[in-house]
């Protein structure tokens, strides 16, 4: 509210304004700033040079009645509403009811006027019009944001929701730039949508609060409390140079809530810093009492010295609750659909598992029927080795079958992202020696697998069961596509963060239009003839790598062989 409040007096009778002029002067709970006009005319003229808030205005007037006069003025277009009090010199209950009908605040009867009475009344029109006011913002803000959460709501796809936000907003605030930052981790975030293109911007959440001394400028920031387990929340970015950021002065720890009033601007440079109006955006989840903190919405204003008023503050922070909804609404309906796509995937994969399963089923099945029938009935007969024989390949095509179903419910388990990553600290070196040393006394000397060690291979953390399956899946290939036998290396390289593991084998490579697709379900290499396999083993590989956070990536040339390269971390993310 103004510390001064502008009335207007409109009266022919110099005493009674003199009057009127003494008893607002008195006035212990307001100030004013009085003017004076003694004709219809001079007051009409006065109200076009100067707002007034509050008019007296006489009934009975030279060159106009005060009736007719406050008609003219309800009349005008003015930005704010003005009130006005009727003043007549008899006590006539039709001209009051005349006067209030015609938009008057009060009517008073100048005979029973006292100092109380006049600065009662005044004071209740000021209150009365502040009121109108405050209601008129209102029924105006919540139009305002009924259509702009309209179209941001308009569309399902989070983008396109975004850009509507920030495009709407900066319309609405006449601001210079909207801008939407998302969390992306714990300590992580971009922005995602701006109103106009950012010259630089620094995506990062830093840690720590103030670490140097910078100059700083406090950013209005609407009331509204958040909860974040971050320790500590800085949101980062830059327009002006990369110097610039956003940043949290007070400390919020897990599951606290905190206000955000204290997020600062900040600039190591000496350039003129911009007073942003930032609110939280917060999704409610589950109806969890803690929401979760999406991102921020950031107004820039067009010029530094500009105040954010409170009904624009109000406005951003309900905008906010209108695109939080919109972006659950998107997010829900992306999960529905990525749902849908995964089970169609699933399908399909399942139906892949019943052809592969009676394809690959049925020659190790014939050869285990052929295999016992014959030790059946001629078993008197055979000699020892030629029983041995047909026991051997019973034992050798069970095993065939048993791995089979094995690689087909763990692809299913990774299909279904139920495969759990159980790290501890492994010598690396001994795992993969003893495991080359097992393969080698099964393969007898038609291959040889030839290990070459260099680097430290100490400190190295992993899932001792998917190590397991990488290295065995990438062997039981060398050898199996390397028929003429051969020599296998693997190349063992321990750097500082990482290690390189490498198998090199010389066996029958792989066309170059096929290696696209070889780490999809079920594809193998066009030139396998009848080597038999399911196109399981390297699907099952990769995502054992990637569950260490790995990566592998393949080279191969036809008819010279292939070489597997496998990347994994010392140090798992989250071990």
């Amino acid at each position: 509210m103004p510390d001064t409040w502008t009335l207007l007096i409109i009266d022919d009778c110099a005493e009674d304004r003199k009057i009127y002029r003494r008893y607002l002067l008195k006035d212990p709970q307001n100030s004013y700033q009085i003017f004076e006009a003694d004709s219809a005319e001079e007051g009409l003229a006065l109200c076009q040079s100067i707002h007034c808030d509050v008019i007296l205005l006489d009934f009975c007037l030279p060159d106009m009645s005060g009736l007719d006069l406050l008609e003219r003025l309800k009349k005008r277009k003015v930005e704010a509403p003005v009130s006005i009090i009727m003043l007549t010199g008899r006590g006539d209950e039709t001209v009051a009811v005349q006067a209030m009908k015609r938009g008057a605040h009060d009517y008073l009867v100048k005979q029973h006027l006292q100092l109380d009475v006049l600065q009662l009344a005044v004071r209740n029109a000021i209150k009365q019009s502040c009121l109108e006011v405050k209601l008129s913002k209102t029924q105006e803000r919540q139009r305002l944001i009924a259509t702009t959460a309209l179209r941001i709501r308009q569309s399902l796809n989070l983008a396109e929701i975004l850009h509507t936000a920030v495009v709407e907003v900066q319309q609405l605030l006449k601001c210079d730039r909207v801008m939407v930052y998302q969390f992306t981790s714990d300590m992580d975030g971009k922005i995602v949508a701006s109103s106009k293109e950012p010259e630089q911007i620094c995506d990062r959440l830093w840690d720590t609060c103030y670490q140097e001394e910078s100059s700083f400028v406090t950013t209005q920031v609407a009331h509204s409390n958040v909860t974040t387990k971050q320790k500590n929340l800085v949101v980062a970015y830059s327009n002006l140079g990369e110097n610039h950021r956003w940043r949290c002065r007070r400390r919020i720890s897990h599951h606290h809530e905190a206000s955000l009033s204290h997020l600062c601007f900040q600039t190591k440079e000496q350039l003129n810093p911009q007073i942003n109006l930032v609110v939280p955006i917060n999704l409610n989840q589950n109806n969890n009492p803690n929401p979760k903190l999406w991102g921020f919405l950031i107004a820039q204003p067009t010029s530094e010295d500009r105040l954010w008023p409170a009904d624009e503050v109000e406005i951003l922070n309900q905008v906010s609750v209108q695109l939080a909804i919109a972006i659950q609404q998107a997010e829900l309906l992306a999960m529905t659909q990525a749902a849908l796509v995964k089970e169609k995937e699933l399908n399909k994969f399942k139906s892949q598992i019943v052809t592969t399963v009676s394809h690959e089923y049925r020659t190790p099945l014939a050869s285990i029927l052929a295999a016992a029938s014959t030790i059946k009935q001629h078993g008197a007969q055979l000699n020892e080795s030629r029983k041995n024989r047909f026991l051997q390949i019973i034992e050798q095509k069970a095993r065939y079958l048993s791995k089979l179903v094995d690689d087909m419910l763990l692809v299913h388990q990774l299909e279904l992202d139920k495969t759990k990553f159980k790290p501890q600290q492994i010598d690396l070196l001994q795992f993969i020696s003893e495991l080359i040393e097992d393969q080698q006394e099964v393969l007898g000397d038609r291959h040889e697998l030839i290990l070459q060690i260099t680097g430290n291979h100490q400190s190295f953390w992993g899932d001792r069961g998917l190590l397991r399956q990488i290295l065995l899946n990438l062997l039981s290939n060398a050898i199996k596509y390397s028929p003429a036998g051969g020599n296998i290396e693997i190349y063992l390289n321990g750097k500082e963060s990482e290690t390189l593991l490498e198998i090199q084998d010389k066996g029958i490579g792989i066309p170059l239009a096929d290696q696209e697709n070889l780490f999809k379900s079920f594809s193998r290499g066009s030139n396998v003839d009848t080597i038999p396999g399911t196109g399981l083993g390297l699907v099952i590989t990769k995502a054992c790598v990637e569950l260490h956070s790995g990566s592998i990536s393949l080279s191969s040339q036809e008819g010279q062989g292939t070489k597997v390269t496998v990347r994994l971390p010392k140090q798992h993310p989250n071990s």
